[in-house]
C-alpha cells in the first residue's frame, strides 16, 4: 500500500461520476470507482489503470448500509484509507406532484440523501483518523427548484444543509465539506429528461444552450474540474459553500 491518497467517487460508472473519477487519477490520487454495477465500475477503473494510475471498481449501492459498510473497508483494505469523498450517485424519477408516487419519492431520497449519509459516515471514520479529508457532495441547479422535481429538488437542497453541517462538525479533523451544483450538463440523466419531454436530445440541447449566458451546456469535465479544485490541499480553507456551476448566475 502507498502513501498515494485514496479518493472514493460515487456514481462513478458514467457522467459526471466517471469524469470525476479519471480526473482525480491524472491529479494524482488512486480511485476508487463505486456504482450499483461493479463490471461497469471495473471498465472506468481500466482506464485509469491503463493510463498508469491506481483503481478499483467496487459495486456498491449506497443506499444499503451493508454494502456501504463492506465496500468502504474494501477500498481501505485495497486501496488505502480514503480521504476523499465525492457523493454523486444519483437517480431521477421525475414527474409532476399530483403524478409522483411514494415509490418515485423515496427511492430518490434513498440514493441521494441516505447514499451520502451512508458513505460519509463511512468514509469520515478514515478521515478523522488520517486527520484530514476533503468530502464534495453534488447538488444542483435544481435545488432552486424545478418544475416536475419536487422529490430531486428536495433531495438536492437537503444536501446542501447536509454540507454545511458537516463542515461545522469536522473542521477540527481536518475535513473540508463542499458542494457542487451543477446547471445544465450534458449526460444520460439528462438525455432521459429529453425521452421524458418527449423532444430529440440535439433540440433539447441547442434549446437549454440557448438560455445559458456562456451559450453552451455544460459537459462532465467541467463539474470535476471544479471538485478537483475542492478536494486539493490548497482547498484547505474552503468549506461549506455551495459552488453553482451553471455557465452564468442563477436567478
Amino acid at each position: 500500500m502507498s502513501d498515494q491518497r485514496v479518493a472514493v467517487v460515487t456514481g462513478a460508472a458514467r457522467g459526471i461520476g466517471a469524469a470525476t473519477a479519471e480526473r482525480l487519477a491524472r491529479d494524482g490520487f488512486a480511485v476508487a470507482v463505486l456504482d450499483l454495477d461493479e463490471a461497469a465500475c471495473e471498465e472506468v477503473a481500466g482506464r485509469i489503470r491503463d493510463a498508469g494510475g491506481r483503481a478499483l471498481g467496487v459495486g456498491v449501492d449506497v443506499s444499503d448500509a451493508a454494502a456501504v459498510e463492506s465496500g468502504v473497508a474494501r477500498v481501505a483494505a485495497e486501496l488505502g484509507p480514503p480521504v476523499v469523498l465525492v457523493n454523486n450517485a444519483g437517480i431521477i424519477r421525475d414527474n409532476l406532484l399530483f403524478k409522483m408516487s411514494e415509490g418515485d419519492w423515496d427511492s430518490v431520497m434513498a440514493v441521494h440523501l441516505k447514499g451520502a449519509f451512508l458513505m460519509t459516515k463511512a468514509c469520515q471514520a478514515h478521515m478523522t483518523q488520517e486527520r484530514y479529508g476533503r468530502i464534495v457532495n453534488l447538488s444542483s441547479s435544481s435545488a432552486q427548484g424545478n418544475r416536475g422535481q419536487a422529490n430531486y429538488s428536495a433531495a438536492k437542497a437537503g444536501l446542501q444543509g447536509f454540507t454545511k453541517t458537516l463542515a461545522i462538525e469536522l473542521g477540527k479533523f481536518g475535513v473540508t465539506a463542499n458542494a457542487v451544483a451543477p446547471g445544465f450538463i450534458e449526460t444520460d440523466m439528462t438525455r432521459a429528461t429529453a425521452e421524458r419531454l418527449k423532444v430529440s436530445f440535439e433540440d433539447f440541447l441547442t434549446h437549454t444552450a440557448s438560455q445559458i449566458p456562456v451559450a453552451r451546456v455544460g459537459q462532465p469535465a467541467d463539474i470535476a474540474a471544479t471538485i478537483s479544485f475542492l478536494v486539493s490541499e490548497e482547498a484547505g480553507f474552503v468549506s461549506g459553500q455551495v459552488i453553482y456551476v451553471a455557465g452564468g448566475p442563477l436567478d
